[in-house]
């Protein structure tokens, strides 16, 4: 039996070791630093994300067989270089491949040069550069982003130039994410969606569309968050559309960092726009996206085992077999979130739903089962279509208490 290692502690990697865990080939699962409900399947480690050489000294240690990495601060730390360095089969890609996510100006730069359909954009190291050209361009909104990683929450829509200026000395001035640029863009409509394949090198695999809900309330409104639930399938994505979107956006930009010498060797998640114009490129990272892997990864038929040794070791792949079935996923969140909120509220019920419950935050004292961090919970349900997944999930996720937690009521309007 194959020995697992999976690196991170949300419910992304919940998903991940959930998916593993179903292989008749995976044996011990271990995860570093895992959470409650991963510890019900894999051997919690405490060890963190980006703690290099301690992973890898585990890894080492326990024989692993396959090493699947979950987050990209991990991925930007360099863990997949030491591993690969060391003879570990590792599902993730190197540090100069995560620039694709770690640097939004060199994702900008690398589809400008490959004709990858994007919005227009400029980059700015300093402030006052950066606000003479919003006041001369004088169109709103205008999107903001952090040139770097930041936890989903680098990325800003100013409505005006109060907005834009408040962003801007935040980013350069204050350095709230770090020293770095920001990149600043032409605002595009349309409904967004997620586009994750999985990569080695040249060949791409396709995953089935989602969606997921950024804002922190109902109608999409209030701060950004990491995603307050997702969904797939996409009505509003036709099989030509989607089609078109892996020849012309994912399969180019992995041949493009192939031809880079920055080969991709994991997942490459395309968060991609419907325009007026077509389909236009918001942002690419460099792993599974973050609540959309949870309502994605248990559609596979396939064997997990399989896929992620494969791609870690650039074996083909014939096909990858995806369930037909509609998925909706609520997360719960902390109340406060996406801003100061409090950790230890007492969560019952967990048991009693019908469905599958990914942990993002949470740590078990003694007997009971503690929130621990801003999004607790990813409650899941399947359905014939999105309408029925959408009505079992709200139905289920009423058997779950806890005074300190909230949720959308609205996941999966989009497709309705």
């Amino acid at each position: 039996m194959k020995k697992v290692l999976v690196i991170g502690s949300g419910g992304r990697e919940h998903a991940i070791v959930y998916q593993l865990s179903r292989s008749k080939q995976v044996g011990p699962i271990f995860c570093a630093p895992g959470n409650a409900g991963i510890a019900q399947l894999a051997e919690c480690v405490a060890i963190k994300d980006t703690e290099v050489e301690a992973l890898l000294a585990f890894a080492k240690e326990q024989k692993v067989d396959l090493c699947v990495v979950g987050p990209e601060a991990a991925l930007n730390a360099g863990v997949a270089d030491v591993f690969r360095e060391a003879g570990i089969p590792v599902f993730g890609h190197s540090k100069a491949a995560t620039q694709i996510e770690a640097s939004k100006e060199f994702a900008k730069e690398l589809m400008a040069k490959y004709h990858v359909p994007t919005a227009a954009y400029r980059s700015f190291a300093n402030y006052e550069e950066a606000m003479a050209y919003v006041r001369e361009r004088n169109t709103y909104p205008a999107v903001l982003k952090y040139d770097g990683l930041a936890a989903g929450k680098g990325v800003v829509i100013a409505q005006d130039e109060k907005e834009a200026d408040e962003t801007l000395r935040d980013m350069l001035v204050g350095e709230a994410f770090g020293k770095g640029k920001v990149v600043i863009e032409d605002f595009l409509q349309g409904p967004e969606f997620s586009f994750m394949v999985f990569v080695n090198h040249h060949r791409v695999y396709p995953m089935p569309l989602s969606q997921d809900h950024k804002r922190v309330f109902d109608g999409d409104k209030g701060p950004n968050t990491g995603g307050m639930g997702a969904y797939t399938p996409l009505p509003f994505i036709s099989a030509e559309e989607e089609k078109w979107a892996q020849e012309h956006i994912l399969q180019v930009v992995a041949d493009a960092m192939v031809a880079e010498g920055k080969p991709l060797t994991g997942v490459l998640y395309g968060g991609l726009m419907k325009t007026k114009d077509g389909i236009k490129v918001i942002e690419f990272n460099a792993r599974f996206g973050d609540p959309e892997t949870e309502v994605v990864l248990p559609l596979m038929e396939s064997d997990a085992y399989t896929v992620f040794h494969a791609i870690a070791t650039g074996e083909a792949l014939e096909t990858i077999e995806w369930r037909k079935q509609a998925t909706v996923g609520v997360v719960m969140a902390s109340c406060g979130y996406p801003g100061a909120y409090t950790k230890g509220a007492e969560i019952n019920g967990v048991a009693d739903f019908d469905g599958l419950v990914l942990h993002m935050g949470t740590k078990r004292q003694e007997d009971k089962l503690l929130t621990n961090g801003g999004r607790v919970l990813m409650c899941i349900a399947h359905g014939e279509d999105v309408r029925h997944a959408q009505q079992k999930v709200y139905q289920e996720i009423e058997k779950i208490h806890c005074t300190n937690l909230f949720y959308r009521k609205d996941i999966a309007h989009w497709a309705l």
